[in-house]
């Protein structure tokens, strides 16, 4: 006689869907408080529902909680060692460690080790379904995903194109935005994780924001940013969804402010703070997880990826512009995050797909990498779903050097080569070093050369040239953003443009604190804001809304295009209302203006799956590396 279900303590059995396996779903039941005992044991938080299991004495309804399969994996992983879990729990959890580390050939074995308790669904005339077809319709949908043409990823492609109805935000949405709330929401209904890669300024904050209030419940959110945008999120959550309440999680006192914390909608955090803190972090359970600006985890063995990864949230949801900056592996490592084991291991992605792409541009590569990720990752270009934006117009402006410039360039070549560049690591930090002393010397040759103070007219063409272009515009009533890779090349800026020009440019780079950036972004934007604003760019060059600008400088070169477009689209989001002239500044005869001629060939990788640095550069052997960087005399004045 089969012994009857406790009523004690938690258990674990799974629903099967036949018509639709995509339906198919854990359920918690057994104690008087389901939701309590699952997040206790963290667990993410499932839905209420009553259904009919099998018990000993026959067909009985059971209140419990029902989750989607993807979301309680990893979670489950977790708990598989603990002693003081019921037997069904344990089971399911070594189930979910067999299947994320793609060893399915136990699961046979393993569907043998199912309690009654962990295979209790109904089937038919009085039986429950046994452990092996249990097992076997739980992995049908796991799999769901992992087919393109399944019911699951068809019903997410329909959803990218749906109407979401009403949505509680204090916004009026554009159809596509609209369209990217639905998708959004039928993801998280369907379990699975995603990356909105919208391009940038299309307003993915906004549609976060969105899901965020739709799913608004039992559980907090919570959004880990970049430190510049810790303010931003709090700010456009009160703007767009007031009725949410917000958490910021940062700044001294901050561990006992959040274990004192009443019930919140939202907390938000820094990537640096969540890495510090993830102790306390990971023993909270969240709804929905957001990461944005997800390059962060581009590296899935940095301690940022590793610590992100620990965090448990029913939904999983990554925002970029730019999901390929590098290599095609930072696409692999954000998709780990939002679904682990989608795009297989690092190591079969770089066999089937990134090796095909990269190095051979192999367009049928890339595109069954497209129809695989299509469901889960939406991207939507500006001169698609945007075509009122104004205009942005693009130019590249030559500078020449001047005699200075030239003989430290010169100098720096072949002192360089004299001593010799090396090989293997040694090589690429030497090769380094010259590139950053030969852009520095272009720049201007007091920051090469470390000087502080003195004079700094007349000595550089690019800085003259920049100087004269926001004379310019300052008189024609133009607003600027001034973007540079040193934090050097900024304070020299903001002081010559104040003895030169007369003009306060306030620079907005890495040191200062969240409020002190606020504080100078709120002053750009307004009517009586200074007229030109310089950024680093790693450190204000994503997240910001600085539409307030019709002009952006890129007064030095990052050599990544989508490093740079994501910096001018500050300016060119919605919400701009003029055309955005986008001047980049060249020293002609060196290495910036031949970089810059190669980088105009090196987008194929991003722009058929979903950049470019500097270590293809690394690459060269040294005659191609001094061809490169050698000055053609002509570009000096």
């Amino acid at each position: 006689m089969e012994r009857p279900l406790p009523l004690d303590e938690l258990q674990l059995t799974f629903l099967p869907n036949h018509a639709d396996p995509s339906e198919g779903r854990f359920f918690f039941y057994g104690t008087p408080d389901p939701l309590e005992a699952t997040l206790d044991l963290g667990l993410p938080p499932g839905d209420p529902v009553d259904t009919e299991l099998m018990t000993e004495g026959g067909l009985a309804e059971v209140h419990g909680r029902e989750l989607p399969v993807r979301p309680a994996l990893k979670p489950l992983e977790r708990i598989a060692s603990r002693p003081d879990i019921s037997g069904s729990l344990a089971a399911w959890a070594r189930v979910s460690n067999a299947v994320l580390e793609r060893k399915y050939d136990q699961l046979d074995k393993l569907a043998d080790e199912l309690p009654a308790e962990g295979h209790a669904a109904y089937h038919s005339d009085g039986h429950r379904w046994n452990a092996s077809a249990t097992v076997a319709s739980f992995f049908e949908t796991y799999a769901e995903l992992l087919r393109s043409d399944s019911h699951a990823n068809r019903r997410l492609i329909t959803a990218q194109h749906a109407d979401p109805g009403p949505v509680e935000l204090n916004a009026d949405l554009r159809p596509y935005q609209g369209h990217g709330i639905s998708w959004l929401e039928t993801v998280a209904e369907t379990g699975s994780g995603a990356i909105l890669a919208d391009d940038m300024g299309l307003g993915k904050t906004l549609q976060a924001i969105g899901l965020l209030a739709r799913r608004a419940g039992e559980s907090p959110h919570l959004v880990v940013c970049p430190t510049s945008l810790v303010g931003n999120w709090k700010r456009e959550i009160t703007r767009f969804a007031p009725q949410l309440s917000v958490h910021v999680h940062h700044g001294p006192g901050r561990a006992r402010k959040l274990a004192s914390l009443p019930y919140v909608d939202i907390i938000v955090t820094s990537y640096s703070i969540a890495l510090r803190d993830i102790k306390t972090l990971k023993s909270w359970v969240f709804d929905t997880v957001v990461i944005d600006e997800a390059q962060a985890v581009k590296n899935h063995r940095s301690r940022t990826a590793m610590a992100v990864a620990e965090l448990t949230g029913r939904v999983r949801l990554a925002l970029t512009g730019t999901p390929v900056e590098n290599h095609l592996h930072e696409l692999w490592a954000i998709s780990e995050f939002v679904n682990p084991g989608l795009l297989g291991t690092q190591a079969e992605f770089k066999r089937r797909y990134a090796d095909a792409i990269e190095a051979h541009h192999n367009r049928d590569a890339a595109a069954g990498l497209r129809a695989h990720i299509d469901p889960v990752v939406l991207r939507r270009l500006k001169e698609e779903v945007a075509s009122d934006l104004p205009d942005k117009i693009e130019s590249t402006v030559a500078c020449t050097l001047t005699e200075e410039q030239a003989q430290l360039y010169s100098e720096a070549i072949n002192l360089a080569f004299e001593e010799g560049l090396g090989e293997g690591i040694a090589r690429r930090g030497r090769i380094l070093k010259l590139l950053t002393e030969l852009k520095q010397i272009c720049n201007h040759p007091a920051q090469a050369l470390g000087q502080n103070g003195g004079k700094l007219g007349d000595r550089s063409g690019k800085l003259d040239r920049v100087t004269e272009m926001c004379a310019e515009l300052v008189e024609s009533g133009g607003r600027a953003l001034v973007f540079t890779q040193y934090r050097a090349a900024g304070e020299m800026l903001a002081g010559h443009f104040k003895e030169a020009l007369g003009i306060d440019a306030p620079f907005l780079h890495g040191g200062l604190d969240g409020e002190a950036r606020e504080r100078l972004v709120d002053a750009f934007q307004a009517a009586e804001g200074p007229a030109v604003l310089i950024i680093s760019l790693r450190a204000g060059g994503t997240g910001l809304n600085l539409t307030n600008a019709n002009h952006v400088i890129h007064f030095d070169r990052w050599w990544n295009p989508a490093v740079e477009d994501q910096a001018t689209d500050r300016a060119h989001r919605i919400g701009q209302e003029q055309t955005v002239y986008v001047h980049k500044l060249v020293t002609a005869g060196t290495l910036e203006e031949r970089i810059d001629e190669l980088l105009t060939r090196k987008r194929f990788v991003a722009q058929q799956v979903v950049g470019s640095g500097e270590d293809w550069i690394g690459e060269m052997d040294d005659t191609q590396f001094r061809k490169l960087i050698e000055l053609d005399g002509e570009g000096v004045s």
